[in-house]
């Protein structure tokens, strides 16, 4: 019996050139999602491994397929994930009223998207970071269109009143 990721036009050797070749996109994409580069660099470990068993059954251009195992597994992630408060012994410093730090929080986008519930966070990174149409997005989410479109709509409604992205008056002139 032969093994399908060792024979035929999708080899060991296919997947090791896609991954010296796409996985720093692919890495971007997983940290855009996650904020976080430990959990970006396992994010993509977990989607190429996954990628790596199902090698064979690839018809075509194979990105799309990873991308969608990437997407699915941070999906299932948060789901299992627990971001409720830990409590700790010292307060987080705060920062002081005296305007030196505004020109560092004043317009965090970061900030904003972390408080975006995850799944409206995929479709703003998917749709404006990664620049896939409303169609791609639905098709690497698992849902609708019109899913992509509200859930799209929902989370630029949050960012242009979160805090972090508020223009203040004195920030005009």
């Amino acid at each position: 019996m032969t093994d399908p990721r060792t024979d035929g036009p999708t080899s060991r050797v296919d997947f090791d050139e896609f991954v010296a070749a796409r996985s720093s996109g692919l890495l971007r994409t997983a940290y855009l999602l996650t904020h976080d580069h430990a959990l970006a660099e396992d994010l993509l470990q977990t989607a190429l491994t996954k990628a790596w068993f199902a090698w064979g059954r690839i018809d075509g251009h194979p990105e799309p397929y990873v991308r969608r195992i990437l997407v699915n597994t941070y999906a299932t992630w948060w789901r299992r994930r627990w971001n409720g408060e830990l409590a700790t012994e010292e307060l987080p410093e705060t920062q002081s009223g005296d305007g030196a730090g505004a020109s560092d929080s004043g317009h965090d986008l970061w900030t904003a998207m972390e408080r975006l519930p995850k799944r409206q966070r995929a479709v703003v990174v998917l749709r404006y970071f990664e620049d896939l149409t409303e169609t791609e997005t639905a098709r690497l989410m698992g849902c609708s269109v019109g899913t992509v479109k509200s859930q799209t709509s929902k989370a630029l409604a949050k960012l242009r009143i979160d805090p972090a992205l508020a223009v203040e008056k004195e920030d005009l002139r």
